[in-house]
């Protein structure tokens, strides 16, 4: 087998371009004749839009025009892609969402105007001459307030602010009140999954090109997935039939969600070249960032827990309140539903478990999936739950954790929350954690903190995930508006180099090296010898692109059945070519042999006769290398890990430190451990980000105060020690033909409850027992506010 194949720790062969300069993002793309959009946006978080008045604006020199609402009065909003029904049978609340204001503005940062000129410092000055004339009204911003009889509505022709009121597993919940009326003991905790911003540093961009000689339109745009957004801007928007439209995500940097979505700027920017016939481009300020591009998380949920009295886990129930923002993103309504409740299981045997969840709309800007999108929220709940209790039965929280686990031979695992667990060992992750982190050595660098002054703790967290996310006839049942498969194309030249067209999409995953290394380890050439191919629609098949942690599980297995097609194709040709039968000929480090014998044909030579058929099979077997499959997985995949995170906490601050972190994670097999060490490493830097720094506050008018990155403070070296990061205890996936599972957000996922739970770990150290819990972001302002109360 080639070196750099599946297992192999190979540096990614697209890093080279990046680190050199050369990479090719949307905003490098600039054609001939464009135009520039810059957009005017509301200053006031709900109001009533009474006249915007262009008239100076469009005098101003490179003024081509201004696009208002009432250009797109007659146009599609922009679509939801997946709609929940409640606990009562009905469908959710879906308001228009549309691509520019009319009538109302909902959020700071609704779009209401944009003007189009030659130059961006044009279109920026000409932006200062409008006039837009607002009556200003009582913004909602409180989740619960939100749904009191007489708040004021985001949406006038909705019967209130409640987008859905969703319950799982319904027929649970009368058993679930049940086992809490019985508990020995019950648990309970109230808590807030902060807002977030994700800020990859690529901002989004988008250019509209309008072809009118064959009425073809092109969208260059920041997206994690090219075909859904050709198919829901093109179907439900701009009504442009697929075959006139092309979307084209070249490299972009970095997505953790956000660039999933169809925004407006990609449907305006299309439509206003198709107007104006010649290019239009938009690219994002940092700032307009941060009022444009979907946020994430913001829950607040009250979690109880019942244990008998041997401390066994016999129900869970929780009640969540979900801000959806002030319009439905494109996946949001299934990131606190089905991307959550179906997680409330976690690694644990709780046979009853009951998820209500109370979705809202707020004048706050929409929020959708982050990384890890419902699986962190669930985890979070769960763990700091779980250590909550622990401290209050007077039991260790690692021991409680495994008395409760579900064990490695009660796999698969139905769990009452809907989802089968096919493989797991949650009891060896644990074992590995306390290994790598050295938690037998754990007491004595207590005491060496605390000679220096200093709180010490020490805080676990397992988790579970779901990824790729199917198979599309349940994801359907369940509300989802499109197919969650994906798709390869191989094709074979004619000296043996492969070209691969996926419907994956890469911001930062490293695909161009782990998808070419499935393929030449499955025939046994150099992965050299392998080109990836994504991010346009006019070449790639029909995919559904990049995100939870799908690209491996459900894009790499496209690959992989695209590449058996070819290997059983050319195995046809091998066999003709050396007089022996199909059945005898077998692949081996780029050769095709007879079993049993010396005869052989290298691969070059069995697809140079493909491509020059003079010796060729004479059955009928066209002539050619070039296969394509679409891959529809039968289940979810399901990484798990064990988190271990050690703090030190400056009791005259209320400063936290983390000395720390260690990582061990189950994802299957793996293809390229660098890779995975890598988004590993991200992930955890998002959620100590989190849970230490990271938060979107908006004041009671609706400003969002952390609206720069002067005020929302990100994660920076000196916040992040080492980490120490395991993949040996490996459970593959028993449905996927690679037997991975998915890597990308797991680190986001566990990494918040670990931080959290160590940092009230080390107050209880300190003699500071009665803090139960802090919400995240734990600022020094917070701990110690915290220690002041105690």
């Amino acid at each position: 087998m080639p070196k750099d194949g599946i297992g192999a720790p190979t540096k990614r062969r697209e890093d080279l371009r990046f680190l050199t300069g050369n990479g090719r993002y949307t905003d490098d793309i600039n054609l001939k004749g464009q135009l520039y959009a810059w957009f005017i946006r509301s200053e006031v978080a709900h109001g009533r839009l009474n006249a915007v008045n262009t008239a100076a604006a469009e005098a101003m020199p490179g003024v081509v025009r201004i696009f208002t609402g009432e250009d797109f009065a007659a146009i599609g909003g922009l679509p939801c892609g997946w709609q929940v029904t409640d606990r009562f049978g009905a469908p959710m609340q879906e308001p228009k969402h549309p691509v520019l204001v009319h009538g109302k503005v909902r959020h700071v940062g609704d779009p209401i105007a944009v003007v189009v000129a030659e130059s961006l410092a044009e279109a920026r000055d000409a932006a200062e001459a409008v006039e837009i004339d607002i009556t200003e009204l009582p913004p909602v911003l409180d989740m619960k307030a939100a749904l009191a009889p007489d708040a004021p509505k985001v949406h006038d022709d909705l019967t209130s602010n409640l987008c859905y009121d969703w319950g799982f597993v319904e027929e649970n919940k009368p058993a679930v009140d049940a086992a809490f009326a019985s508990a020995a003991h019950v648990v309970s905790l109230e808590l807030v999954n902060n807002r977030l911003i994700a800020n990859p540093m690529e901002p989004r961009v988008a250019v509209g090109d309008y072809n009118a000689w064959d009425d073809q339109s092109t969208l260059y745009t920041t997206s994690q997935n090219p075909h859904v957004i050709r198919l829901l801007m093109g179907a439900f928007v701009l009504g442009i039939p697929e075959h006139k439209l092309r979307v084209v995500a070249p490299d972009v940097g970095g997505g953790f969600g956000t660039k999933i979505f169809h925004y407006a700027e990609e449907a305006f920017v299309t439509w206003a070249s198709r107007q104006l016939k010649r290019p239009v481009k938009w690219t994002s300020t940092r700032m307009e960032a941060f009022v444009s591009d979907a946020h994430g998380r913001d829950h607040v949920t009250k979690i109880e827990l019942a244990l008998d009295a041997d401390h066994n886990f016999t129900a869970l129930r929780t009640d969540t309140y979900a801000n959806m923002g002030a319009y439905l993103s494109t996946f949001a309504p299934s990131v606190p539903t089905w991307l959550h409740g179906t997680l409330m299981a976690g690694n644990y045997k709780t046979p009853l478990i009951y998820v209500n969840v109370k979705a809202v709309f707020t004048n706050t800007v929409p929020v959708d999936a982050y990384r890890g999108a419902g699986r962190p929220e669930a985890t979070f709940q769960l763990e700091r739950l779980v250590d909550k209790a622990a401290r209050e039965l007077g039991v260790c929280p690692i021991e409680l954790r495994r008395k409760n686990f579900i064990k490695p031979d009660q796999f698969p695992y139905q769990t009452p929350v809907a989802v089968v667990y096919d493989t797991g060992n949650y009891h060896a992750t644990l074992d590995k954690l306390l290994e790598i982190s050295d938690h037998a050595g754990f007491e004595a660098r207590v005491l060496e903190s605390r000679a220096r002054g200093k709180l010490r703790g020490f805080g676990i967290a397992h988790y579970i995930e779901a990824c790729g996310i199917a198979p599309s006839n349940l994801v359907g049942q369940l509300g989802a508006r499109a197919g969650l498969y994906e798709s390869a194309t191989v094709r074979v030249n004619a000296t043996g180099s492969i070209s691969v067209f996926t419907g994956s999409h890469s911001h930062g995953q490293g695909h161009e090296t782990s998808f070419a290394q499935v393929v030449a380890d499955m025939i046994g050439i150099p992965a050299t010898q392998v080109d990836i191919v994504h991010g346009d629609t006019a070449n790639t098949p029909m995919g559904m692109g990049t995100y939870g942690s799908r690209s491996l599980a459900v894009g790499g297995s496209a690959i992989v059945r695209a590449t058996e097609k070819i290997v059983n194709k050319a195995k046809k040709i091998a066999a003709h070519l050396l007089e022996a039968a199909e059945a005898d000929i077998e692949l081996k480090d780029g050769k095709f042999s007879v079993a049993g014998t010396d005869k052989s044909v290298d691969w070059a030579g069995v697809t140079l006769a493909a491509y020059v058929p003079h010796n060729y099979p004479l059955e009928n077997l066209e002539p050619g290398l070039e296969e394509t499959a679409f891959y529809d997985p039968s289940n979810f995949t399901y990484p798990s890990g064990g988190y271990g995170c050690e703090v030190e906490v400056d009791p005259e601050t209320g400063e936290v430190t983390i000395l720390a972190f260690a990582a061990a994670d189950d994802f299957g097999n793996i293809v390229n451990p660098l890779i995975v060490e890598g988004q590993v490493h991200g992930g955890i830097g998002q959620g100590i980000g989190q849970a230490l720094l990271e938060h979107a506050v908006y004041d009671d008018q609706g400003q969002l105060l952390s609206g720069s990155l002067m005020d929302y403070a990100m994660p920076r070296a000196l916040h992040l020690p080492f980490f120490k990061v395991d993949h040996s205890s490996c459970t593959p996936c028993t449905h996927n033909p690679l037997g991975v599972k998915g890597c990308g957000e797991a680190g986001a996922i566990g990494s918040p409850p670990a931080v959290v739970n160590a940092v009230i770990d080390a107050l209880h150290r300190g003699g500071y027992s009665q803090i139960k819990h802090i919400d995240m972001p734990l600022s020094p302002a917070r701990v110690w506010a915290a220690m002041q109360k105690n």
